[in-house]
C-alpha cells in the first residue's frame, strides 16, 4: 500500500533484535529493542483509603482549646484563582523566566495585627520577597514548606501550596484538595517560600504533611476552607481561625490589616475574623496597587 512504511525484523548478533523501518529506497531506520529483564520484581504499591468520617475534624493536639469549639460551616471554594485550566500542554508547562531572585513590580506590602500582636508580615524591609522559577524553587524546598506562587506580570491573587517531595505539592484548587506536580499547576507563575509570612508557631513538618495528606480527595461541601491560602496556612500552623466559621466572634478581638502603599501612605482596615481579613486582602491583590489606592481613598476603615 502506497505511503505505508515497510517494517522488517532481524537478529544479527544473537542477543538483540532489530526493527527496520523502511521509509523509502534510500532511507531505513533501525530500532534496537532493549533486553527484557527476566524478573520485574514485586512493584505493587499499597494504598490506604480512609473515609472522610474517619478523619479527625479537630486541629492537632495541643493547638486548640476545648472551650473554643464551635460548629464549622463548610463552603465550596469559588475564587477565580482556583478556576485555572489544568489541561496544559507539555510546551506550556513551567514557563517561568530564566531570571531568578527578583521582585514583583509594584507589589503591595502588608502587615496585620491582632490584640496588638503582629500575626502577618509581608514587608520588604524584614522579609525576602524575591521570586524564583519553579525549578530553582524546588532546590530550596523541604517537606512541609509553605509556598506561594505569584504572577509577576499581572494582578492576581497568589496560589498557596504545601510542598511534599520531589515536584509534588498538596493544595486546594477547583474546590478539591489534591496532589499535583508543581510544574503542571504553575502555569507561568514564579514562587517563593513563605514559612514566616504568618507569625504563628509552625507545627512539626511531619504533622504539616499529615494535615495536608489527610484531607486529599475532599471536595465541595466537605471542604471548610475558602481559598488555597487558608488551607495551606492551616496545614502549616493548625489554627482553627483559618477555617471558614471556625472562629469565635467577640467584641474585643479585632484584626487590623495595614496596607503599605508607600513609605508615607499606610491605610488600615479592620475585620472581625482572620478569614475575613484573608479574603479581603486577596481581593486587594487582584485589584492591583493603583486601583487599590483609588478605592482606599474612599474608605479608610472597614467595619
Amino acid at each position: 500500500m502506497r505511503g505505508v512504511p515497510l517494517i522488517t525484523t532481524s537478529n544479527t548478533d544473537g542477543k538483540r533484535e532489530y526493527l527496520n523501518i523502511h521509509l523509502g529506497k534510500k532511507l531505513s531506520i533501525p530500532y534496537v529493542f532493549p533486553p527484557v529483564p527476566t524478573s520485574m520484581g514485586n512493584q505493587l504499591d499499597r494504598f490506604t483509603h480512609l473515609n472522610y468520617s474517619e478523619l479527625p475534624t479537630g486541629d492537632p493536639s495541643g493547638i486548640e482549646k476545648d472551650e473554643l469549639r464551635v460548629g464549622v460551616a463548610y463552603f465550596f471554594s469559588d475564587e477565580d484563582e482556583d478556576l485555572e485550566d489544568r489541561s496544559l500542554s507539555e510546551n506550556n508547562r513551567d514557563q517561568s523566566p530564566i531570571r531568578d531572585g527578583h521582585l514583583v513590580p509594584n507589589e503591595t506590602e502588608y502587615s496585620a495585627f491582632c490584640c496588638q500582636e503582629c500575626i502577618f508580615s509581608k514587608l520588604m524591609a524584614n522579609e525576602d520577597l524575591n521570586i524564583h522559577s519553579v525549578r530553582t524553587l524546588l532546590t530550596m524546598c523541604k517537606p512541609g514548606d509553605l509556598l506561594e506562587l505569584v504572577h509577576g506580570s499581572r494582578d492576581k491573587a497568589p496560589h498557596w501550596v504545601i510542598y511534599e517531595r520531589k515536584d509534588q505539592i498538596i493544595h486546594l484548587q477547583n474546590g478539591e484538595i489534591r496532589k499535583d506536580s508543581i510544574f503542571e499547576i504553575s502555569n507561568g507563575r514564579l514562587g517563593r517560600i513563605v514559612n514566616n509570612r504568618y507569625r504563628y508557631r509552625p507545627l512539626p513538618a511531619d504533622l504539616v504533611m499529615q494535615n495536608a495528606s489527610g484531607h486529599l480527595g475532599l471536595r465541595g461541601g466537605e471542604i471548610c476552607w475558602t481559598n488555597s491560602e487558608s488551607f495551606a496556612a492551616w496545614c502549616r500552623f493548625g489554627k482553627r481561625e483559618f477555617k471558614a466559621g471556625g472562629e469565635v466572634h467577640n467584641t474585643e478581638q479585632r484584626y487590623f490589616l495595614k496596607i503599605h502603599l508607600s513609605k508615607d501612605n499606610v491605610r488600615t482596615l479592620m475585620f472581625r475574623s482572620l478569614e475575613d481579613m484573608i479574603r479581603e486582602r486577596r481581593k486587594l491583590d487582584e485589584c492591583g496597587k493603583s486601583r487599590m489606592h483609588n478605592e482606599l481613598c474612599l474608605e479608610n476603615v472597614k467595619n
